[in-house]
């Protein structure tokens, strides 16, 4: 009985963290946001992924903290996005600025790193 509840309480945590996560991305947005002189965050997620939820959420906060960003996320198994940006895993954060991408890391999901690679880039 104990396994059957440690089972079933691991399978609703695992499943809070994935409702956390949806492909926002778009070309159309992406490119706009780019032309108005926003730095442009991008990251890549997967399902049941927690360390993508935990940067998910550093990323949300983010962006009602910072003005003039614009977030967006994919599932890296997304072949075509993931293409274009040459991402081959979860976690991966981009920041890009005047068209042009200026900071790429893997697996990165503390605040304090995190804002600062953004407060870098404005």
């Amino acid at each position: 009985m104990k396994k059957i509840l440690i089972s079933f309480f691991l399978i609703i945590s695992l499943s809070a963290y994935s409702e956390e996560k949806k492909t926002t991305f778009n070309i159309e947005s992406f490119n706009k946001a780019q032309s108005d002189g926003k730095i442009v965050v991008v990251s890549s997620w997967i399902k049941y992924c927690t360390s993508c939820a935990s940067q998910m959420k550093v990323l949300n906060n983010a962006k009602s903290e910072f003005d003039n960003i614009e977030y967006f996320a994919f599932n890296v198994r997304n072949k075509e996005i993931a293409e274009l940006f040459n991402v081959q895993y979860q976690t991966t954060m981009l920041i890009f600025k005047n068209n042009e991408e200026i900071y790429r890391s893997i697996g990165e999901t503390s605040k304090d790193l995190i804002y600062k690679a953004i407060r870098s880039s404005i």
